[in-house]
């Protein structure tokens, strides 16, 4: 059977995105994965290189074929309006690929170690599959944000598994923000009603998918070559590199920190050191031109969105300042030459 997977991203992820292509197709060969490209520099880029198993989209190609979604773009900040698209682009790519058993989203930011085959092993008769974010119990308070993570969301293309894409793609359309609304919040929010409402939707139980910096506290990471180990039995299928960035020619991830979890020398050598080699290889061969940098413009979109902007500068003035303690203290990998240190 077919498996399909979208994601999306702009110029500042392409290395990422790219990063997360060639992972999946090393462990799931074959596997085709659609690109939603929300800027020209990364739609051109992807088209010139005529990845295989890669098709890119041009962010205004799936406006025109969804003009409701497009619609909203005018009342919301762009992060938001970047949320407000994942079920829609995901019923998009159903719909296209409607011959394949599923299709599967995936943040663009993830990293996979091992073949995704026990997840569809565990998703044997549901259809519609969903990931908790296994907060440990020192961080239940982020529960507010959402009981489950919008890494990996997967619908059969069957009626079960595009009737709550459907009606996810509604909701966000309605109401998709950039924060906490009772149980909502921006698209990961409605999740958990989405579980509650329809059948046959089954949350990922295998430790080993969507491992992240938010519950790597749950458990002790050990490598046993050539294998990433969770708790000495669970293979590390594909890691969420939620935060990492770059500064001070390093990258540098700051939310082990934000999240009390522990950076060990497994974590960063086994972990964290394969995916920024693999980021600075593909780096190396991308136009100089084009910005890879972090920055992203908001639009203000609203009263609130100016001190939503405000707390953002600040947040990102201290995280500097934590940046170069990181840097001291080994929690980044230095880059000279192209290489990670």
């Amino acid at each position: 059977m077919e498996r399909v997977y979208c994601t999306c991203f702009d110029r500042n992820y392409l290395s990422r995105g790219l990063a997360l292509y060639h992972s999946l197709r090393r462990h799931a060969p074959g596997s085709r994965l659609w690109v939603l490209c929300l800027d020209q520099n990364a739609y051109r880029l992807l088209r010139d290189r005529a990845l295989p198993g890669l098709t890119p989209i041009q962010l205004s190609d799936f406006e025109a074929a969804d003009p409701g979604v497009a619609a909203a773009k005018a009342s919301r900040s762009l992060v938001e309006y970047y949320f407000t698209l994942c079920p829609a682009w995901l019923l998009y790519v159903a719909h296209l690929e409607a011959s394949s058993e599923w299709v599967t989203y995936l943040d663009g930011d993830l990293f996979f170690f091992g073949s995704p085959e026990p997840i569809y092993e565990e998703l044997d008769s549901a259809a519609f599959a969903i990931i908790p974010h296994r907060y440990p119990p020192a961080l239940d308070r982020l529960k507010r944000f959402g009981i489950y993570n919008v890494g990996w969301v997967g619908a059969r293309t069957d009626p079960d598994g595009l009737a709550p894409l459907r009606w996810w793609r509604e909701k966000c359309i309605e109401w998709c923000y950039d924060y906490v609304d009772g149980e909502r919040f921006a698209d990961q929010g409605y999740l958990q009603e989405l579980a509650r409402r329809f059948p046959r939707v089954k949350a990922i139980e295998n430790p080993g998918a969507n491992l992240a910096p938010w519950n790597l506290a749950n458990y002790e990471i050990g490598y046993h070559a050539p294998q990433i180990l969770i708790n000495d039995d669970q293979p590390l299928i594909f890691f969420h590199f939620q935060g990492v960035k770059r500064g001070f020619g390093c990258f540098i991830f700051n939310n082990h920190r934000n999240y009390e979890a522990p950076f060990t020398s497994v974590v960063r050598e086994h972990i964290y050191k394969p995916y920024v080699d693999e980021m600075l290889q593909i780096e190396q061969g991308i136009n100089p031109s084009i910005d890879l940098s972090d920055a992203r413009p908001l639009a203000r979109a609203d009263v609130n969105a100016f001190w939503r902007r405000l707390e953002q500068v600040v947040r990102r003035a201290r995280n500097r300042c934590f940046q170069m303690l990181d840097i001291v203290t080994g929690r980044a990998f230095l880059v000279l030459r192209g290489k990670a240190y």
